[in-house]
């Protein structure tokens, strides 16, 4: 501390401090949200939703397909999951191709077995590089969701506008050519977006995206495109959050599934429908050692009465139906 600092305190100690009366006025200075993207609103005060066949829970499972360049460039950050130690980083490139080698067909077997729908997000370039796995999608009748080019490309606000378009372009391009469906989801890698990115997506067709944690329940958000709705994606229950950023172990992580369909449930009933979802990376639980835990997890969510497994894009739809 300076002596000019503690000059300073002494005198304002005990006085005091007003602010000029400009500072509280702006133009979205209002009740509610001080932004035009969505309504404020309690979850309590929403009315009610009813899912098909009076389900109690939808459950909504993403599995992420990524491919994490080699020379993934650290500007404007490295997304999670990516290269650690000097160029060329094999050991960790190599282990996040485990997943689409490997790792992703355990995954989709114990999907199969347990009835599960899930919502598949793809990398485009996951899509061009490994053809195989945008054909097992597409042949199970499981939702594409897009995820950006790949995870070396993330979309910020240093990106010109021109550029961030280009970018979603090509990967909604990409997408649904590869996939013949109309890839109406959206993930953002990392999930990081500019200010852009919410009115680029909703002018080429996107319906809902799932970067935005502020919810249990689908809102809707208003672009200068149109509407869109956000998707509560769980970031807490995404494996590589829990095992890999917070280091529990892949026990902790079927605990954490189960506890909050627990809640949720409990929470829920027939005419009040809730969402319980969870992120999948092949890479991390497709492993031998963690395939068990997930089955655990995936088990004991499902057991329960009046639960409705089903991609984004149906839950989305039968929540805007009521």
């Amino acid at each position: 501390m300076t002596r000019q600092w503690l000059q300073s305190r002494k005198q304002t100690e005990g006085k005091a401090v007003t602010l000029p009366s400009s500072y509280m006025e702006y133009p979205s200075r209002r009740y509610g949200m001080d932004h035009q993207w969505y309504e404020w609103s309690m979850l309590q005060d929403r009315p009610e939703v009813s899912w098909p066949n009076n389900a109690r829970v939808a459950i909504w499972v993403n599995v992420a397909l990524e491919f994490f360049p080699l020379n993934q460039p650290p500007e404007p950050f490295k997304a999670p999951g990516g290269m650690v130690t000097a160029y060329p980083d094999l050991r960790h490139y190599t282990l996040r191709d485990y997943g689409n080698r490997v790792g992703v067909f355990r995954v989709f077997r114990l999907l199969d077995e347990l009835g599960i729908t899930p919502t598949v997000s793809f990398n485009s370039k996951v899509a061009e590089r490994y053809p195989r796995l945008i054909s097992e999608v597409v042949q199970r009748d499981w939702e594409v969701m897009a995820n950006g080019i790949d995870m070396g490309t993330i979309h910020h606000s240093g990106l010109a506008e021109d550029v961030e378009t280009a970018l979603i372009n090509e990967s909604l391009t990409s997408l649904r050519e590869i996939s013949g469906q109309p890839v109406t989801g959206w993930l953002s890698p990392a999930r990081s977006e500019s200010m852009n990115t919410l009115d680029l997506l909703a002018a080429r067709g996107v319906e809902y995206v799932g970067d935005w944690q502020n919810d249990d329940m689908p809102y809707a958000i208003r672009t200068k495109a149109g509407q869109l709705h956000s998707m509560p994606m769980s970031h807490e229950l995404d494996d590589q959050t829990v095992q890999l950023q917070y280091q529990h172990s892949e026990t902790s992580f079927a605990e954490q599934v189960e506890d909050a369909m627990t809640v949720v449930y409990d929470e829920s009933s027939a005419c009040n429908g809730r969402i319980v979802s969870l992120v999948i990376h092949p890479w991390m639980s497709g492993q031998p050692h963690r395939i068990r835990a997930l089955r655990r997890a995936l088990t004991n969510v499902m057991r329960y009465d009046s639960v409705w497994s089903a991609s984004g894009s149906q839950i989305l739809k039968a929540f805007q139906a009521g």
